[in-house]
C-alpha cells in the first residue's frame, strides 16, 4: 500500500494515473500530474479516495469527477 499522506509530486502522479485508469478516461493524456499543484494536494487526495473506493461510475459521476479535477488543475 502506498503512503499518500505526504504531498509529493510522485504521489500526485500516482493518484492522477489511478484516477485516469479507473475512469477509463479517453482524454487522459490531457491530464498530466504536472498540472496539479501540491497546494491542492488534499483536495486531489479527496477525489482520489472517492475514485479508489468505487468499482463502477455512472456517466454523471464521471462528469462530476472530471469537472472537479478541472477545478484543481493549475490554469
Amino acid at each position: 500500500m502506498r503512503n499518500l499522506t505526504e504531498p509529493t509530486q510522485d504521489n500526485v502522479a500516482f493518484m492522477i494515473d489511478t484516477i485516469k485508469n479507473k475512469l477509463r478516461m479517453a482524454s487522459g493524456a490531457a491530464m498530466q500530474a504536472s498540472n496539479f499543484s501540491l497546494e491542492k494536494y488534499e483536495d486531489l487526495k479527496d477525489v482520489y479516495d472517492i475514485v479508489a473506493s468505487k468499482d463502477k461510475f455512472s456517466i454523471s459521476e464521471v462528469e462530476a469527477i472530471v469537472s472537479e479535477l478541472g477545478q484543481l488543475r493549475e490554469k
